[in-house]
């Protein structure tokens, strides 16, 4: 009876199995074979292994998830007190709070994970795995604190079983936490004492270099959240010849570095992936450093890499990559006086959003789109849209980088609008917000920025002298060019408006040499502007009309863009507030603009930190018009998403 039971389950097995792998495959045979198996009331480690493959093919190749849930459940149920029974009982584990997750399920999938990582603790593979997933799902629910304490018993299970490479992960996993929850010198801690493990205990040279690209990811994001830029880059020129060594052509593939054996079979991302990563980096860093047209071409590149890497197989990883690229490009388009494309990258980082499972992405990012479009709205002097988008902004994050960013914004259009009050309390706001902020050299410098353009509109120019040179000196010692550039052509105006040409010239000058290498169409207009003025009170006809000319030129682009993009159906986007954005407009329309500007720039190689643009126009002093807004660029969303693999 038992040799005849045997034969029936190998034969229901084996049928399942041609089923499945057949061309095409027929599913509803493979499973109607496997349910086949229970009428012959098979013993109970046949039973869950079945459910197990049942719950697996259901979620491979259909969508009926409540019935690979039920499966899934009936597995684990009857695997957990079975001993020696590792691959069926943990598999189980991890595939059904991998569908709770999915389905938005997070507390039911945590207790079955912390239960498997207790009967796990055995088995150094499986034990890691688990620790990393409920890691995972923790900081997916921004549960840092409790993703950090799991992290840190990896850390002692490794050092116990002497899983080098694996105590690296760990590590750095943990690090990457502690940058989220802006714990600065944790964060500096725990990469002190990743790095000699790295460097000195890694003796395999495919695994080293995958950790070091790891390593200096965090490293690189680590210093822009501080808005270090010219500290970074030696770290940057690191990773960038890392990432280069790994994709060269004789680098072995990942399924041969990482199937060795069962403490390296885990990676942080695979190498296509880390490919799109450091451009991303660098895009940061170009933008923060103020160089606008090498951030436009390695955005463009990696964009275009996104969409190779969907057309093989679209990981949800990749629609995250996108919308921090599209905020980078966004902010570009703003910077170089292109509206119009603005406004129609904003519109496909929305539907990026909505197309993602279950709105994951949208619920991430609704506060930054929200930004964005009150950036927009504010370069388009559209105030009272403006307004409402950087507030919704402030009331939907919990982020204090983002919100000191929002409000900053906010206070710059409570300036244009002569608001005084509601400027005086946001500002003491702001004072409150950046005291307890990271210690960022741009996000301070421009709040020192709208302290002086505050006290230029009052007519206080001492005082406005006094916090643009701290301006000044925050920006030149990390080489935050566009804050430079904003600050010397206030300096410039100010100067202007108390009678020193000498000095005025002397700021305005270097200003637009910065602008004009950006490039950053504002200061230009506002730079020409001045010296227009300089000019005619130099007694200088000739440079006095070079400088007109190229006032009226700079003037006359935006002005055009600016009615061309309001009459895009995108524009409406300013008029979002709450719930879920308008659903996808003229996509083809959306798409082609990204796609038609993709440069074939070479490679050259998070968590973004902000540099500053001025924007808009108000009267001021003679006939020098753009005075200006300022914003900083958003914070990256590398600080919203936790990849562990």
């Amino acid at each position: 009876m038992t040799s005849s039971q045997d034969a029936c389950y190998i034969s229901l097995l084996g049928l399942s199995e041609y089923f499945r792998t057949a061309s095409p495959p027929d599913i509803k045979k493979c499973i109607q074979c496997l349910q086949a198996l229970f009428t012959f009331k098979p013993p109970l480690k046949v039973e869950a292994r079945t459910h197990l493959q049942l719950g697996q093919i259901l979620m491979a190749y259909t969508k009926n998830t409540d019935l690979a849930k039920n499966h899934l459940e009936q597995a684990w149920i009857l695997s957990e007190n079975i001993n020696n029974f590792d691959d069926v009982k943990f598999d189980t584990a991890s595939l059904l709070a991998q569908l709770y997750q999915q389905q938005d399920q997070s507390s039911l999938a945590k207790p079955v994970l912390r239960k498997a990582i207790e009967l796990s603790q055995h088995n150094v593979y499986w034990h890691c795995k688990l620790l990393f997933q409920l890691a995972q799902t923790h900081a997916t629910d921004k549960e840092y604190a409790l993703a950090s304490e799991l992290l840190a018993v990896g850390v002692e299970s490794t050092d116990e079983s002497n899983a080098t490479y694996l105590k690296s992960l760990f590590l750095l996993s943990r690090a990457m936490i502690m940058m989220i929850e802006r714990k600065t010198n944790d964060v500096l801690a725990i990469l002190n004492q990743a790095g000699p493990i790295i460097d000195h205990s890694i003796t395999n040279v495919h695994l080293k270099e995958y950790l070091k690209v790891f390593f200096y990811v965090l490293q690189v994001c680590h210093y822009l959240q501080l808005g270090q830029v010219k500290t970074v880059k030696t770290s940057l020129k690191q990773l960038q010849q890392s990432i280069q060594t790994i994709m060269a052509a004789n680098w072995p593939a990942d399924e041969q570095i990482f199937g060795q054996n069962s403490t390296e079979m885990f990676m942080w991302l695979p190498k296509e992936q880390l490919y799109v990563l450091v451009y991303l980096v660098t895009v940061s860093h170009s933008m923060m450093a103020g160089y606008m047209d090498k951030a436009q071409k390695y955005t463009e590149k990696a964009l275009t890499q996104i969409e190779k890497l969907k057309s093989q197989e679209n990981k949800p990883i990749l629609a995250v990559f996108q919308i921090i690229l599209l905020e980078h490009i966004i902010m570009c388009r703003l910077v170089m006086g292109n509206k119009s494309l603005a406004i129609k990258e904003i519109a496909l980082a929305k539907d990026v959003c909505l197309s993602s499972s279950h709105k994951f992405l949208l619920k991430r990012h609704a506060p930054q789109l929200h930004c964005l479009l009150g950036l927009y709205a504010m370069s388009t002097s559209l105030f009272e849209h403006a307004e409402k988008q950087f507030y919704t902004c402030i009331q939907d994050t919990t982020e204090r980088e983002l919100k000191l960013f929002a409000n900053l914004n906010l206070a710059i259009v409570y300036l244009r609008t002569k608001r005084e009050q509601d400027l005086r309390n946001i500002l003491e706001q702001i004072q409150q917000e950046n005291s307890q902020c990271s210690n960022s050299q741009a996000l301070m410098g421009s709040f020192y920025y709208v302290q002086g353009l505050n006290a230029f509109h009052k007519s206080s120019f001492h005082e406005a002298k006094r916090f643009l040179r701290e301006t000044l000196k925050m920006a030149n010692a990390e080489d935050l060019n566009r804050l430079t550039s904003c600050s010397l052509v206030l300096l410039s105006h100010v100067f202007l408006s108390i009678g020193n040409s000498r000095e005025s010239m002397n700021m305005v000058t270097p200003a637009m040499q910065l602008a004009s290498k950006i490039p950053d169409i504002h200061v230009q207009l506002w730079g020409s502007a001045i010296l227009k003025d300089l000019h005619r009170m130099l007694k200088e006809p000739t440079q006095e009309v070079e400088a007109y000319n190229n006032h009226v030129n700079f003037s006359q682009n935006l002005i055009a863009d600016q009615l061309k993009c309001t009459k895009f159906p995108e524009h409406t986007l300013i008029s979002w507030f709450q719930g879920d954005p308008p659903l996808p407009m003229l996509s083809q329309e959306l798409v082609q603009p990204v796609a038609a500007a993709v440069s074939n720039a070479p490679m050259a190689s998070g968590s973004g930190v902000p540099s500053l643009v001025v924007t808009g126009q108000q009267q001021q002093q003679g006939t020098v018009q753009q005075v200006g807004g300022t914003y900083v660029r958003l914070p990256g969303a590398l600080n919203q998403q936790v990849m562990f693999q």
